[in-house]
């Protein structure tokens, strides 16, 4: 094809394509043990996450070192406030990250990196994040999902020595997936690639680009047509913002996140070089999939600095406020609201360090912790920030440039409920992190089982699948019904003052009760599982909860083994693990006693109008336009926005 072909239009896909090329795109194999995915199917192995797997002395010192060298910056020379005000970060605060090397902190040294591991990477991003969210999500975008992962996981080393340098001193990066109409479906992806000699041609316009206005690198994922030579399908490039064609059309602006730069990218007739493919044509999604099962791990990070803060600002204003003659901390309405805080930023700080140890050993395969963490996180911090907003009462509710203009401290409750919010949608949303977990969680099942419950296999494929499946399930199932749960010495290493042996034993006696439940349904709705994405939900969240009382378990053991404030770490994983049980048995509960089958008759009833009545009475302050924007592909009719920072 020529470089002049008309892109094709947006694919139109069934239902079931689109699952295919979703299934095609994850990881078909687990090749390391998985401490989540033995908890979803019933087994407890604490013995993958216990001893706590620490860092070695070189690289904690290494991190250490820079802690403090970000510290120093990040205290003297970004000011949040101005960040917030201004909705940007000012480009001396960007030159000084670069120069601290900032940018390159999980690039290896010999690219000019700072080589640190997942632990300390995400300990600086609690550390920047915490001084403005806004600069923790433009180091976590450029690093964590932009240039240089995938090109340490998928890259050619020649990719490598052309980019990572850049990368790491001087070059901002930026990941571009999404486009106006294609959200977690890529199966509609529109953005092509066609190929034409030693180049691709891409078109197509890509939505909320994060770091995109002032990028110089980009990894875009577009759609190659299959053609002779060419496998097709979607692919990863690494292009150059400042190529003929590429225009920024837009900087967008948020509720939350206001120093973040996020726009709108239009590729028309950009010319990119063929050595510029990361990967295989057709690796796209896989890349972008392998390169979010440790990405996810810094958004938990900005959550854990949340905490810290909702924590810190809890205890210091409710000692200093009064009523009926006694601090707000002492009434129990708010004390319990305050230690639900505390516990819970335990309990998060637990689950990232845990899993991001995890992923720099790599002994094990994380995606399901990853995604765990990125989705427990994002909702938990929202209900702390949620929390604290109530905890200040009024001031919760006030901006920190009114509270200063009055003559009181400026805290930012109300910004950090805004900056928060997009975490519960952005790297997959909740929704989709629950169908995505849920798939990896029943994995097992379908293996066995899938065959039997695909309308669309013959009996043949049927008979087999049937056979298999009575193999599998006539060892595992006896296995659901006694474990070391059942009996009271278990885990009697976590036994000190505070007591957690007991809920180590819940945690094992649960995850088989989870797994008995899951296989139920299955047997159940069989080929309507799928459908059933309430249920798949809580599945998923009751996982979660357990995940978490485990890391909590094994962080207090490490910091009491290390004398380092060990019985304050036990009683605040005790309450942890304590709340967290009281939403597990909720959760169960709704497994089977929920509102699913009425609630989906009253959507039906919304969308053909029946309760339209309903809305009467109002006027919507709604503008015109349509509800997605256009992205016909084609020369870009709009300012370019680009502002590249040197």
């Amino acid at each position: 094809m020529s470089a002049s072909t008309t892109p094709s239009s947006r694919p139109a896909v069934t239902e079931r394509e689109a699952r295919e090329v979703a299934e095609a795109a994850r990881e078909q194999h687990w090749r390391k043990p998985s401490f989540a995915k033995e908890l979803f199917l019933g087994r407890f192995r604490l013995d993958l996450i216990h001893p706590h797997p620490l860092p070695d002395d070189e690289a904690a010192q290494r991190g250490e070192e820079f802690l403090a060298k970000l510290r120093d910056f990040v205290e003297t020379k970004v000011d949040g406030a101005l960040i917030e005000r201004e909705a940007r970060i000012p480009d001396d605060v960007i030159d000084g990250l670069k120069e601290l090397g900032a940018f390159g902190m999980k690039i290896d040294t010999k690219y000019g990196g700072l080589g640190l591991g997942q632990v300390y990477y995400n300990k600086a991003l609690t550390l920047a994040g915490s001084a403005s969210p806004a600069i923790g999500v433009l180091l976590s975008a450029h690093q964590s999902i932009g240039v240089p992962q995938p090109l340490k996981l998928f890259g050619t080393q020649e990719q490598r020595e052309r980019f990572l340098p850049r990368c790491a001193r001087t070059d901002i990066s930026a990941f571009l997936l999404t486009e106006p109409d294609v959200g977690s479906d890529p199966a509609r992806l529109a953005t092509t690639a066609i190929p034409d000699g030693d180049d691709y041609v891409l078109d197509g316009v890509k939505l909320w680009t994060t770091n995109g206005v002032v990028a110089d690198l980009l990894v875009v994922m577009a759609r190659v047509p299959k053609s002779e030579g060419h496998r097709g399908g979607i692919t990863a490039f690494v292009v150059e913002t400042n190529a003929p064609g590429v225009t920024v059309e837009n900087r967008n602006a948020f509720m939350g996140l206001r120093g973040i730069e996020n726009g709108v990218t239009r590729f028309h007739q950009v010319r990119v070089p063929a050595a510029n493919r990361v990967g295989e044509e057709g690796q796209g999604l896989k890349i972008a999939l392998t390169t979010l099962n440790t990405g996810r791990l810094s958004l938990p990070a900005s959550c854990v600095a949340a905490g810290k803060w909702c924590l810190k600002i809890a205890r210091e204003w409710t000692a200093a406020r009064e009523q009926w003659g006694k601090p707000v901390a002492h009434h129990e309405a708010v004390g319990s609201k305050i230690s639900f805080i505390a516990a819970t930023t335990f309990a998060l700080e637990a689950v990232t360090d845990l899993a991001s140890q995890m992923a720099d050993e790599d002994r094990n395969d994380i995606r399901i912790e990853g995604a765990l963490a990125k989705l427990y996180a994002s909702e938990m911090a929202w209900t702390m920030a949620d929390e604290l907003v109530q905890i200040r009462g009024g001031r919760g509710f006030e901006t920190a440039e009114s509270l200063r203009a009055r003559g009181e401290r400026g805290v930012p409750a109300e910004q950090l409920l805004r900056d928060l919010r997009i975490n519960r949608i952005f790297e997959g949303s909740t929704e989709i992190m629950h169908l995505l977990i849920a798939r990896e969680a029943v994995d097992a099942h379908l293996s066995v089982a899938g065959d039997l419950i695909d309308p669309e296999k013959s009996l043949g494929d049927k008979a087999r699948a049937g056979a298999n499946a009575g193999v599998f399930y006539a060892k595992w199932l006896p296995k659901l019904v006694a474990g070391p749960g059942q009996l009271p010495a278990s885990y009697g290493e976590f036994k000190h003052e505070v007591d957690l042996s007991g809920h180590l034993r819940y945690v094992e006696r649960t995850a088989r009760k989870l797994a008995r439940s899951t296989f139920y349904a299955m047997s159940r709705w069989q080929g309507r599982m799928e459908s059933k994405q309430g249920f798949l939900g809580r599945i998923v969240d009751i996982g979660a909860e357990l995940f978490a009382m485990s890391a909590s378990c094994v962080r207090a053991e490490l910091l009491r083994s290390q004398g380092d404030h060990g019985r304050e770490a036990y009683q605040l994983a005790d309450v942890f693990c304590r709340q967290s049980r009281i939403r597990v048995e909720e959760l169960f509960t709704r497994l089977w006693t929920n509102t699913d089958d009425l609630d989906r008759k009253v959507v039906k009833g919304v969308l053909s109008g029946t309760y339209e009545w309903l809305e009467q009475g109002i006027v919507d302050p709604s503008g015109d336009g349509p509800w997605i924007a256009d992205a016909t592909p084609g020369p870009s009719q709009r300012e370019n926005v680009h502002r590249p920072i040197r």
